[in-house]
């Protein structure tokens, strides 16, 4: 994008397009559609928001559904099988390495790294999702604020709590009346649909892999709609296919609903983005100049980190289910931390592998 809007079209300085990125870092939802979104309507208003954000994210779904056609169609298969035998662990070590190349910019001192170990314990006890990252944000928040030099006022973090309490009520009040009541699987619904990825595109920070945490908690142990293996595929069909990473929400919706699914999960995880860039414009250099706030971003980046870990974890058992598969992951782990390639060709010698196993 920079080279495309600042190089060549000189759309914006560079100064511009930074602080669009660090934009995109106070808001929750995908960060590559989010600075699509933000150059869309720094160059032609809403209407160019709205253009930017559809031809950006239709192509991807499209191409995602049509895996997500194909998997349905055809999963079942032997060949099919065997090909995602290989791809499950190979996926395990892209998100394994994404967490380690992030830990280097979340974890900046003592305290991040005890924030985010603390993190991991309720993370792996299975605490909410969305109350964890936002508690995480308002204790950095609390602890920055009573270490800085005096004086200091309480307003500011009197707004930390306000917004904290408000994103963990908010999308909870979306889904707690559709919930399922101890291990029963829950009947599809569209509305469920609708509210439980309307939660996720309002509330969720920390990158794309952040999502596979969300996903697990709703789909998986909520409503048992997803099996473990078919989030991992999910999460392939998103990580292979161009565009941003939270198509594999149409993957998803149309396991579970079909077109009309799909286009409901799509839909909804990606509005809170167009409706965040569309009102955040004025607010985004008061907030960028708020240490508090970043003080909250960091609790809410590091403690994300421990989410995704824990979700690796889990996600694992399901996937290294043999030799193989851990050597798949271990092999793939040391291709991307050894010689950075991109994880589209990991997937694919991982498919390569698991149709030579089998």
């Amino acid at each position: 994008m920079k080279d495309e809007v600042v190089s060549r079209r000189q759309w914006m300085t560079n100064a511009e397009f930074l602080d669009l990125l660090g934009a995109t870092n106070l808001t929750p939802g995908p960060n590559s559609t989010q600075m699509a979104l933000h150059i869309g309507y720094r160059r032609a208003g809403r209407m160019g928001l709205l253009a930017a954000g559809v031809s950006f994210i239709a192509p991807a779904a499209a191409i995602v559904l049509l895996c997500a056609w194909a998997y349905k169609k055809y999963g079942g298969l032997p060949q099919a099988q065997a090909i995602l035998h290989g791809v499950k662990p190979a996926i395990i070590a892209i998100v394994g390495c994404a967490i380690w190349g992030l830990a280097g910019t979340a974890v900046k001192n003592r305290y991040y790294a005890v924030l985010g170990l603390a993190a991991l314990m309720p993370a792996l006890a299975g605490v909410d999702v969305v109350v964890l990252l936002f508690s995480a944000g308002a204790l950095a928040a609390t602890v920055f604020w009573v270490w800085q030099p005096r004086p200091k006022s309480p307003r500011g973090l009197v707004w930390v709590y306000g917004i904290a309490a408000a994103m963990i009520a908010l999308p909870d009040a979306l889904t707690r009346m559709t919930r399922s009541s101890g291990n029963a699987p829950a009947p599809y619904s569209p509305l469920v649909l609708l509210a439980f990825f309307l939660k996720v595109g309002m509330t969720l920070y920390g990158g794309g892999y952040v999502l596979i945490a969300f996903l697990r908690d709703g789909l998986v142990h909520q409503w048992h709609w997803l099996t473990e293996g078919q989030l991992l595929d999910a999460i392939a069909a998103g990580q292979f296919t161009p565009g941003p990473l939270f198509t594999s929400a149409t993957f998803v919706g149309y396991l579970v609903g079909g077109f009309k699914g799909a286009f409901i999960a799509t839909f909804a995880i990606f509005l809170p983005s167009f409706l965040l860039i569309a009102i955040s414009g004025p607010l985004v250099p008061l907030l960028r100049r708020s240490r508090l706030a970043g003080a909250f971003l960091d609790g809410v980046n590091v403690s994300a980190l421990a989410l995704m870990a824990a979700v690796t974890v889990q996600l694992g058992r399901a996937a290294l289910v043999d030799g193989y598969a851990i050597a798949i992951a271990l092999a793939s782990a040391a291709l991307l931390l050894r010689f950075r390639i991109n994880p589209v060709w990991l997937i694919g010698a991982g498919a390569v592998c698991g149709t030579i196993i089998q």
